[in-house]
């Protein structure tokens, strides 16, 4: 029996190395995002500053894990076995929990899920243990009560609803303040005010670190604590004076205090981070550790031993916090999940525009519309002249125009502010015993200070309010899949013993490697997408121009040949899953064109005076491009739909008249593949204008032929419906490439002219 156990102990330490580094890399945007987002200093100094913390934090925790031990269940009512498969349970259901989090990009708390997942497994095992011993229902659901620490649960719950909207409202408050008083010009007032944002800024750090970062920290006895709880007002006075006068002394030498802020705000959320954090990862698998090493020196079977000694508080051996700081470290340095999670948070606080990471909804269309109606009849309430001041104040300076694509998401003053506020707050709640999550402060002090910031336009608010509900949306998703995960791997374990243990861990396993692979997949698409798209230092240019719309004109004529005869192919034999990949692939090209348009602004913005007539031509290629993509998009929806609805097969002459217009098209789409990649636009486009044209004459002759079979003979209407959508759509498609193709011949030709009178 002992083997069982020491195999299971080393399973547990396994998964607690997977569940760390997904859960680092979920966690990471907590204390990056800020400096990260307004780019405070060089991502390899954000980096190590972000490391050192972490570092310290995790080597100096005190390494207490009682959350795992007795902070949501009573151990005394379970058996030694019984708390064995509660903590196999927890550490499965968390690697899957997080993993699926991290893959799709959304921020969310390690806290809540360790919380809830070992609610339901100590849930399940109670319910398990007292279905055995009860014949009614109601008396288990009642004796499961004796098992939970139910007055630590409910201050979880209500941590959740309070965190969310405590820190939304005094981040969007202190925000608006901070950006009355300094404006976006903010740099001319530093001369007055340097040593004031120290003194302020740097002491609310100072008592946060004292307050929740030291209090983590092994060399922080009781006494030491008790008497900084007494003296707390006395040092922040002192903190103030030394940070107000290193504050002017940074101004002349001429060194931003607020990046200095910045940098400070992101080591001591770390630093708090890796040292109260840590039990959300090798918390449970130290727990079992600890019972292990109880009911190896108690000497009494498994099914008997309680484990009432793990209320006694045991210091985590030092080996284990040295590999997780160890492997904290690697994980923010080299998990490309951290990045993409961090991508949400900037995506939907930054400054200016660019392409939207959630679609609106219903709900976000009606909050900003309700929210317009209320800040329309504030503002009527408003002096006139104050409100000419307040809009004066958020006047934003005129942007170079060679910045305006890679610029940072938001400025070094909100970057302060929300860690300043995020800090403060977490250390509030942690001196009031609150358990606050630090991922939920964090995110909705950035929300708030956005909104504060008018970062969420009339163009961008929906998308960012319905991003704001799905991050939300899914932390409630978290408490109540971890809670259902939890429960349901416990029964299983609790049935299944060794080969339920064993099974799990292989199923894990599969599950992570899954995602790993599709994510990766997804990354290498965004990467060859990316690499589609224009970069600023090659838009200034006429002949940037040129080479980017061949790019484009090439990889889109391109995707709609093969979708066209894969299409026609799959409709022949009534292929629905090759339709439904069709249909599929045709809305991530219209996607992507979408995107190009998307930015038309900063193409504009980007090009010199020379190329300022190119502009009309860029934007009519993207709008044949999106034309063609909008065909051919209609094209797959309307024959998937047909196929999918188990309608009639399309007749013999209509699927050999549509393969012949597929093959006469590709022979097309060949040559002007060919014309964009030798430059040879005048003659052959000519030439090529006139074949494509014929296909078009073409079609109209099948439009008519096909009118006058349904007058003589029997056919069906939806055959019919679809025949002519299909036909009808390829001359919209075909009537594009002509009017594209022209186009870019008579601009080539207008480019050659240029330069021969040059």
């Amino acid at each position: 029996m002992e083997q069982v156990y020491i195999f299971t102990l080393s399973a547990l330490f396994l998964l607690a190395i997977f569940d760390l580094v997904v859960g680092v890399s979920n966690d990471a945007v907590n204390f990056l995002n800020s400096a990260f987002s307004s780019r405070a200093a060089r991502l390899r100094t954000i980096m190590i500053v972000a490391s050192i913390g972490v570092g310290i934090g995790a080597i100096f925790s005190n390494g207490m894990m009682e959350i795992a031990k007795k902070g949501i269940f009573n151990p005394e009512m379970f058996y030694f076995e019984e708390l064995m498969v509660i903590f196999a349970a927890v550490m499965l259901a968390d690697i899957v929990l997080l993993d699926f989090f991290n893959t799709m990009g959304l921020p969310t708390s390690t806290t809540i899920s360790i919380v809830f997942e070992l609610l339901g497994a100590s849930v399940g095992v109670a319910f398990v243990k007292e279905l055995k011993n009860k014949d009614r229902l109601l008396h288990v659901i009642d004796g499961i009560r004796a098992y939970i620490n139910t007055d630590k649960v409910g201050q979880v719950i209500l941590a959740i609803f309070a965190s969310v909207f405590i820190a939304f409202v005094v981040g969007s408050f202190v925000q608006f303040i901070t950006r009355i008083i300094f404006t976006f010009n903010f740099e001319r007032r530093m001369r007055y005010f340097s040593g004031i944002v120290g003194g302020i800024a740097l002491t609310a750090l100072s008592y946060f670190l004292v307050i929740k970062g030291l209090s983590g920290l092994s060399f922080m006895h009781k006494e030491q604590l008790d008497w900084i709880d007494q003296h707390t007002g006395v040092l922040l006075g002192i903190f103030f004076v030394i940070f107000f006068l290193l504050g002017q002394l940074l101004y002349w030498c001429k060194v931003s205090i607020w990046r200095v802020v910045i940098l400070s705000g992101t080591f001591a959320l770390a630093m708090a981070f890796a040292g109260n954090d840590l039990v959300n990862f090798i918390g449970v698998p130290v727990a079992a550790w600890d019972s292990f090493q109880l009911w190896e020196a108690a000497g009494t079977p498994d099914h008997s031993l309680t484990m009432e000694e793990l209320r006694e508080n045991a210091q985590t051996p030092q080996l284990f916090l040295i590999i997780a700081g160890t492997l904290m470290i690697l994980t923010i340095w080299f998990s490309k999940k951290a990045l993409n999670v961090m991508q949400t948070e900037m995506k939907l606080s930054q400054q200016g525009g660019g392409k939207e990471r959630f679609e609106a909804t219903e709900l976000s269309r009606g909050i900003v519309r309700f929210s317009v109606w209320v800040t329309s009849m504030i503002e009527a309430l408003i002096p006139k002249r104050t409100l000419r001041y307040i809009h004066s104040r958020f006047e934003k300076p005129e942007e170079e125009k060679n910045d305006s694509i890679d610029k940072p998401a938001y400025d070094v003053i909100r970057a302060a502010i929300n860690l300043v506020v995020s800090s403060s707050l977490i250390a509030v709640g942690t001196s009031l015993k609150l358990p606050l999550s630090t991922t939920y402060v964090t995110f909705m002090v950035a929300m708030g200070t956005s909104l504060a910031d008018r970062a969420w336009g009339r163009e961008s608010a929906v998308f960012r309010v319905a991003g704001v509900f799905n991050v939300i949306g899914g932390w409630f998703l978290t408490a109540g899949a971890a809670f259902v995960m939890g429960l349901g791997i416990a029964v299983i374990l609790f049935y299944g013993e060794i080969y339920g243990l064993i099974t799990m861990i292989f199923l894990v396993g599969y599950l992570v490697v899954r995602n790993a692979i599709a994510y990766r997949r997804k990354q290498r698409k965004e990467k060859e997408a990316q690499k589609k798209r224009f970069n600023k230092e090659d838009l200034i240019t006429i002949s940037g121009i040129m080479k980017l719309s061949s790019q484009n004109i090439a990889g889109a004529v391109q995707t709609i040949d093969e979708l066209y005869r894969e299409v026609i192919d799959n409709l022949a034999v009534e292929n629905h899953k090759g339709l439904k990949a069709c249909k599929k692939r045709a809305k991530a090209l219209t996607s992507d064109i979408e995107d190009l348009k998307s930015d038309i602004y900063y193409f504009i913005r980007s090009i010199d005076d020379s190329s300022v007539t190119s502009s009309k031509f860029y934007i009519l290629i993207l709008d044949y491009l999106h034309s063609m993509s909008n065909s051919i998009s209609f094209i797959a929806d309307t024959s998937y739909t047909h196929v999918d609805n188990n309608h009639k097969k399309l007749k013999y002459n209509h699927i050999r008249n549509l393969k012949t217009i597929s093959e006469k098209m590709q022979q097309q789409f060949q040559k002007i593949l060919e014309i964009l990649n030798v430059s040879m636009y005048s003659n052959s486009t000519t030439q090529l204008i006139k074949d494509v044209s014929s296909i078009k004459d073409e079609i109209s002759e099948l439009i008519e032929k096909q009118i006058r079979d349904i007058r003589t003979t029997e056919s069906s209407p939806k055959n019919t419906k679809l025949y002519f959508s299909l036909l009808l759509e390829t001359r919209v498609l075909i009537r594009s490439i002509i009017n594209l193709m022209t186009l870019f011949k008579n601009f080539k030709d207008q480019f050659r002219t240029m330069t021969n009178e040059k």
